[in-house]
């Protein structure tokens, strides 16, 4: 994480002064001084370095004053010659379009994007997990054979394309049958009871993200149940007379699981960090979709949090993903 932070912030000093985007073309010597000194623009880059980690450390060191305890939002630990040790939230700044908190913008954000990622992965991993079972059943049958094709197709089609072909067909030309808009978000505002959660608007770009990790889930389900299904205590099991549901569900399945967690939790990263394409398409708010109107308008403190946002979310599912291998399979336990 810390290494994240080093990359992002020195990528954004090669960037143009950002006290431009932020004063009017009109603005007086003045304006620019105080906007300058604001933005930490006035200080060499060490400088500047060290002021952007006491921002973002929970743990950090500030002048005793009112507006910083306003800026910041903390409770002083303790004091010392006017400056208050103080723990907090990670301040990531203020946007230079709106002046807003960058947490409270990306907060916002991330409402619809981690409902439309937690949508996603429920339809790609119920599916292809059984997609997947199914296909290592009927090994070289028909059924087999079908799943994979689907499959291939799945990951070959750019997400960006299928997205464009999902809208269209069931939110443009089938739409008398479907009722499904080709754009919306999370919320509508509705005359009677303000706003409220537009549950249809979710389906087609959940659809659209889940379906090329979905393609994945099922070729790593039905290689790794094949596998499994050759070992020696599945042989045992059928010889024992257990059905064919028993020996998957209780014996199986759950060793075959290991590498489509690691698929899933990979993918889950990724949706939750911002499915920059899907959003965009389908005008969802999200990460994604905030964070390109920020590129859009080189709003650069909005970017440098979403950055950041993307790699804690990164990093945490790894570890989550790691005790939950322990969890499915003992034998990998560190005692």
């Amino acid at each position: 994480m810390l290494g994240v932070v080093f990359l992002v912030f020195y990528l954004f000093q090669v960037m143009p002064d950002p006290s431009q985007l932020t004063r009017g073309q009109s603005s007086d010597s003045t304006t620019n001084a105080n906007i300058r000194l604001e933005l930490g623009l006035d200080l060499n880059t060490t400088d500047r370095l060290f002021l952007y980690l006491n921002d973002l450390s929970p743990l950090s060191i500030h002048k005793k004053t009112e507006a910083n305890k306003i800026k910041y939002n903390y409770q002083a630990l303790f004091d010392v010659d006017g400056k208050a040790w103080v723990a907090k939230m990670p301040y990531l700044r203020r946007s230079y379009q709106n002046q807003k908190n960058v947490s409270s913008i990306l907060q916002e954000a991330f409402t619809g994007t981690i409902v439309l990622a937690f949508s996603a992965l429920i339809i790609a991993f119920l599916m292809g997990v059984l997609m997947g079972v199914i296909a290592a059943l009927k090994k070289d049958t028909r059924y087999d054979r079908i799943i994979l094709v689907v499959s291939n197709l799945g990951i070959s089609i750019p997400s960006f394309l299928l997205a464009i072909i999902i809208s269209w067909v069931f939110g443009l030309v089938l739409h008398r049958y479907t009722h499904l808009n080709m754009t919306g978000s999370l919320y509508d505002y509705d005359v009677l009871y303000g706003k409220v959660i537009a549950w249809p608007n979710l389906i087609l770009p959940a659809l659209a993200l889940g379906i090329r990790p979905l393609s994945i889930i099922t070729q790593l389900t039905r290689s790794s149940m094949l596998d499994v299904l050759s070992q020696d205590y599945i042989r045992t099991a059928k010889a024992k007379g257990l059905g064919t549901r028993q020996m998957v569900m209780n014996h199986a399945l759950r060793n075959a699981l290991n590498p489509v967690i690691t698929a899933t939790g990979g993918w889950f990263a990724s949706m939750l960090a911002g499915a920059f394409f899907i959003e965009y398409i389908f005008n969802w708010k999200g990460l994604g979709r905030v964070t390109v109107d920020a590129l859009e308008k080189s709003d650069f403190p909005v970017i440098m949090g979403s950055v950041l946002v993307i790699a804690v979310i990164f990093i945490t599912v790894s570890i989550f993903v790691d005790v939950l291998y322990a969890v499915l399979d003992p034998r990998i336990r560190l005692h």
